[in-house]
């Protein structure tokens, strides 16, 4: 099965069908709609053979569809018919959770996706559970995200940024018992090292994720959320 995936953010949405290849790059941003990422994909996409199409969601995800607006792109996400759009069979998962299913390497794994915001999924014994840590308090009235998106970045400055990087790997590696914490998104390119446990992803993987939603060795919960099998 050929497969088209859409990798979602808030500066970028990544489209890509071979992870040994770099995707094709659309420029997002705070007005784009789900009508005009369809529109912008299937045009960069027009001469492309595909199947089925995998959709990484930068928000939470309940059967099969978005659940919420996002909180950095145009609205009308939530009630758009993603298939009649592609015209093919399409899933769609929290975008952290499509590229943790790629980078999963065995144990009890944490992805968090440094990019735009902060998006997170538990890899727990091959069992993926999508997460929403971005939005959790954390410092001063502000968020997760507020200190290790882009948001912080900018207020902050590099160095401060990391040291939140590197505070914030150490809560949830502990809060939530895991082996190890894989990092992704674009922001990790702004990283002077990396924080203890922590592991560096390669952005493809999210590529790899969208082939595997559709792997017939990877089963769903009823829930949604794909299961890695044994």
């Amino acid at each position: 099965m050929k497969v088209l995936v859409i990798d979602v953010g808030g500066t970028n949405v990544k489209v890509g069908m071979d992870p040994k290849k770099d995707p094709v790059k659309i420029p997002s941003g705070k007005g784009m709609s789900a009508a005009e990422m369809a529109a912008a994909v299937k045009e960069a996409t027009a001469d492309w053979e595909y199947d089925a199409v995998s959709i990484g969601y930068p928000g939470p995800v309940m059967n099969g569809r978005p659940a919420l607006e996002p909180r950095n792109l145009g609205a009308g996400w939530v009630r758009y018919d993603y298939k009649r759009s592609f015209g093919k069979p399409v899933k769609v998962v929290n975008d952290a959770a499509m590229q943790a299913l790629g980078s999963y390497q065995g144990g009890r794994m944490l992805f968090l996706s440094l990019g735009t915001g902060l998006g997170s999924a538990l890899v727990a014994d091959g069992v993926l559970e999508p997460l929403e840590l971005a939005h959790l308090p954390y410092r001063k009235d502000r968020t997760y995200e507020d200190y290790v998106g882009l948001r912080g970045y900018k207020r902050m400055g590099r160095k401060r940024w990391q040291a939140h990087v590197d505070r914030v790997v150490e809560l949830f590696k502990r809060g939530l018992q895991v082996d190890y914490v894989m990092l992704g998104g674009g922001q990790t390119k702004k990283l002077k090292g990396l924080p203890p446990g922590a592991r560096l992803g390669d952005n493809s993987r999210a590529i790899v994720g969208g082939i595997r939603l559709w792997d017939e060795t990877h089963r769903r919960h009823t829930d949604g959320a794909p299961t890695i099998a044994s």
